[in-house]
């Protein structure tokens, strides 16, 4: 069964008379235990894409639904709900709200969900080597760091569906391996699912699927 199914997505933008097709029909079923990577140039969809599965733009054309539900065009609030309660994501930037440590926005979503975990918290940011920097705020944290902190909130409160842009870009090639397997152990242990954007060969070699995009299709459509 489907935690996430996006059908016959287009997304169009203008610019005074000029219009960019940054998506065009684009269908995709996600399935719990599955780590998919959407590998493409920029400007090739990849991030629209991820944006329209969050909920945090709505596509001109199709439909998105988690778990069941109709996330597309729904009132802001069910779509922040629906977030909360079955997403975790993470963005290429703007994850981590900056009057907080580190520790506190990584518990916010579980705090909101009524369900606080900071114990769970603490272990996932030492597992992704940031257990000396809980009560660091964003300013106060390299690329690197920004993005596994921005990663662990997305991960906390044990979403159904993780989407991340870029997780990996900011970091080395060891740290990158690391951060890629505590995201195959989230999906394992949680029979969760994970949809990534991302230019990283290593991580495309660890999916269990791979989607390429061009110019808002599939590649192979």
């Amino acid at each position: 069964m489907s935690v996430m199914e996006a059908t016959d997505l287009y997304r169009f933008y203008h610019v005074g008379d000029e219009e960019t097709r940054a998506l065009r029909g684009v269908s995709l079923d996600v399935r719990p235990g599955e780590l998919t990577v959407l590998l493409g140039k920029s400007g090739s969809g990849k991030s629209t894409l991820l944006a329209c599965l969050a909920g945090l733009d709505d596509p001109d054309g199709g439909v998105v639904s988690v778990n069941g539900r109709t996330l597309s065009r729904q009132p802001e609030r069910v779509r922040a709900a629906l977030r909360a309660e079955h997403l975790g994501v993470m963005l290429q930037g703007g994850n981590l709200i900056a009057h907080l440590n580190v520790l506190d926005n990584v518990t916010l979503t579980g705090r909101l969900n009524g369900k606080p975990d900071e114990d769970g918290a603490i272990k996932l940011l030492t597992q992704l080597g940031l257990a000396e920097r809980l009560h660091a705020f964003p300013a106060q944290l390299s690329g690197g760091e920004t993005a596994r902190a921005s990663l662990a909130a997305a991960l906390a409160h044990r979403p159904r569906v993780l989407l991340a842009d870029e997780p990996t870009a900011e970091v080395d090639a060891q740290t990158e391996q690391h951060v890629i397997a505590v995201i195959k152990d989230f999906v394992r242990r949680n029979q969760s699912a994970a949809v990534i954007a991302t230019h990283s060969p290593r991580l495309a070699e660890q999916a269990d699927r791979v989607l390429r995009i061009q110019d808002g299709r599939w590649q192979d459509a």
